[in-house]
């Protein structure tokens, strides 16, 4: 691959580098922050070579490259000399949500080398002390020990670091502020003040007895508050000693809140929720995985699966062990990579079997991108498959009790970080599910695979406008009809800019680009749930079609502003019984897209799904028909 080459695409079809305010990347996609994500070509991108998908998520502009990423991300970096932080001065009206996933990736992704290589040391060491390679009390196995616990040790340090460039601060000063929570001799103070029963003070402030090692919020919430403590320092330094005062300013003042109120916060915070992730492992241990294991494929579609790393990490340091996230993802990565090579043994493509096969070993080792978007986003079958087995993996796992004690990228290859105590039946346990999900995954995916299906996903969403018009409909689509519920211009899903639609992750079904905001029943059949914010309507019809009107994107924000209820839970309805009334021009307004994704959410019950696109409709005029 050339990877200059691919990086000057990437980087045109971004708007160019002054387009770009921010980049990071993870194992296998590009990470931009966007000034104008208008600017960004996506349809060309998805069809460059070396790109494997496109997604916005999290307020970040993602290009999934594969495991060539880190090469393509120095040639872009030298193109455009980045330093992965937002610089700028753009308004970012984003939600609260998005925020917070994207500076929880920012500050995470560039450490997540150093965590995976501290726990696949940790994971190594468990596995050649349980094969009694090496004792225990060997020099051998103390230097093994001490290498796999530096990153994890110094871990406020390295969070330093990527924290400052998130935040736009000084690296240097911040790393700092993670040594200060560190010291030795701060560590010391702290252990005999809780011996002799003694308080610790700075000018009379008291300092709260605790110490930071391997802690993860205490040293991103210091860091998030020098951001804003510098600029201070610097507006008041005189300029003849700013080099020297700024630092000093930033530093005393910064440290001293660290230690007596940031600090202690981002502790009690660790420590609850371990605490109450203990309290769900006592009551339904099972929960929490079998939900990871079912959803992770969607959560690693949009990236949002970065959310999860830093509680992943706060449960094993502060409880020792992570018995939620990780066995979840384990579940399902595996699953994947399972589903993904039963469609390689069934497929008679030799560029998709070649394809399945490579991802889906990939998928078993722990990185699932390439088998997401090369295999289970095309065939639809692999995908059910694999949240399935993840999902039943999961609930194995919670109900057992399997437990990591080292991280890594979840996948076979960490599967000795499950050795711990003094058992190896944690470790078996853990193997037992991983390996019942690639079984499962591997199963279902080989009994529900259809050769011509990822041709169905592409030719057999719409009826095309010039062979289908809202009269002749009928005789085109035989089925079972759903009808538009809103006057409007029908169009494609792959026309909705949301993966979750368009990619038909929900179902199968059309979209309408809204004339008016009176939103009338499809179907004839029972209102099974309208949504508090009323920005989403889920109906049942007497002939079995379940059907999900989602009126506008992101529109959930609004908490029902500009939207009156005409209908509620339960209710019986006819064809063109009103729903919602919606302000349209208030929301859009509002800066929101308002296309109306029309949705059949148990497409699986049917053969196929057919829309009618390209053409305007009427509230009552054939949109959809659902085939056996």
């Amino acid at each position: 691959m050339d990877y200059k080459s691919l990086a000057e695409v990437i980087l045109q079809n971004v708007g160019g580098s002054g387009n770009v305010t921010g980049l990071t990347h993870c194992a296998t996609r590009l990470r931009f922050n966007l000034k104008d994500e208008s600017k960004a070509k996506t349809d060309v991108l998805k069809k460059t070579k070396g790109v494997m998908g496109v997604v916005s998520s999290g307020g970040q502009y993602q290009v999934i490259i594969g495991s060539d990423v880190a090469n393509v991300y120095k040639e872009i970096q030298a193109l455009g000399n980045f330093d992965g932080s937002a610089k700028g001065d753009v308004k970012d009206d984003r939600s609260i949500g998005a925020k917070l996933i994207d500076t929880l990736s920012g500050v995470f992704t560039p450490i997540l080398p150093a965590i995976t290589a501290a726990g696949m040391l940790k994971a190594i060491l468990a596995l050649i002390v349980a094969f009694k390679w090496v004792d225990n009390t060997s020099t051998t196995y103390q230097v093994l020990n001490f290498m796999g616990d530096a990153a994890f040790y110094f871990l406020p340090i390295l969070l330093a670091d990527s924290a400052a460039k998130k935040f736009k601060c000084n690296p240097y000063m911040a790393m700092m502020l993670g040594g200060i929570l560190l010291h030795p001799n701060f560590v010391s103070l702290v252990n005999t003040a809780k011996e002799a029963g003694t308080a610790i003070t700075i000018f009379g402030l008291p300092i709260y007895k605790a110490t930071y090692s391997s802690s993860v919020v205490p040293i991103i919430l210091t860091v998030w508050l020098m951001s804003y403590v510098e600029p201070i320092a610097d507006k008041v330094s005189p300029k003849p000693v700013k080099f020297f005062v700024k630092p000093l300013i930033t530093a005393i003042v910064t440290g001293i809140f660290a230690l007596c109120l940031i600090g202690p916060i981002g502790y009690i915070i660790g420590n609850a929720i371990a605490s109450a992730l203990v309290t769900v492992d006592n009551f339904c241990g099972w929960l929490v995985p079998g939900i990871i294991g079912l959803v992770s494929p969607l959560l690693v579609m949009t990236g949002t699966h970065y959310g999860l790393v830093p509680v992943s990490i706060n449960n094993r340091l502060t409880m020792g062990y992570d018995s939620f996230i990780n066995p979840g993802m384990l579940a399902s990565n595996v699953a994947q990579g399972g589903a993904a090579l039963a469609v390689a043994v069934r497929t008679k493509k030799e560029d998709v079997k070649a394809l399945a096969s490579s991802a889906g070993i990939t998928a078993v080792c722990g990185i699932t991108e390439p088998a997401l978007y090369g295999v289970t986003l095309k065939y639809r079958s692999a995908m059910y498959a694999t949240m399935a087995a993840g999902g039943i993996s999961g609930v194995f796992l919670g109900i057992v009790k399997a437990r990591t004690f080292a991280g890594g990228s979840p996948g076979f290859l960490v599967l000795p970080g499950y050795i711990g105590g003094d058992s190896l039946n944690n470790f078996y346990m853990a193997t037992a599910g991983a390996v019942l999900a690639v079984v499962l995954g591997f199963i279902f995916s080989f009994v529900l695979f259809k050769e011509n299906e990822e041709e169905e996903i592409v030719q057999a969403q719409v009826v095309p406008a010039a062979a289908a018009t809202a009269e002749s409909a009928p005789s085109v689509m035989s089925g079972v009809s759903v009808k538009a519920p809103v006057n409007g211009k029908a169009v494609s899903l792959k026309e909705v800019n949301d993966p979750t639609f368009s990619e038909e992750i929900l179902g199968k079904g059309a979209a309408i680009i809204p004339s008016d905001g009176h939103v009338v029943s499809p179907v004839k059949g029972t209102v099974v749930t309208i949504f508090d914010t009323l920005h989403a309507i889920g109906l049942k019809s007497d002939d079995g079609v379940e059907v999900l009107i989602h009126i506008g994107l992101d529109t959930v924000k609004l908490n029902g502003k500009y939207f009156t209820a005409r209908a509620k839970s339960g209710d019986r309805v006819e064809i063109g019984t009103p729903l919602v009334d919606v302000d349209i021009a208030k929301v859009k307004e509002a800066g929101y897209d308002v296309i109306t994704p029309v949705i059949i959410s148990n497409t699986f019950e049917y053969g196929d799904v057919l829309g009618v696109e390209g053409q305007n409709v009427k509230a009552g005029d054939n949109l959809i028909k659902a085939v056996k």
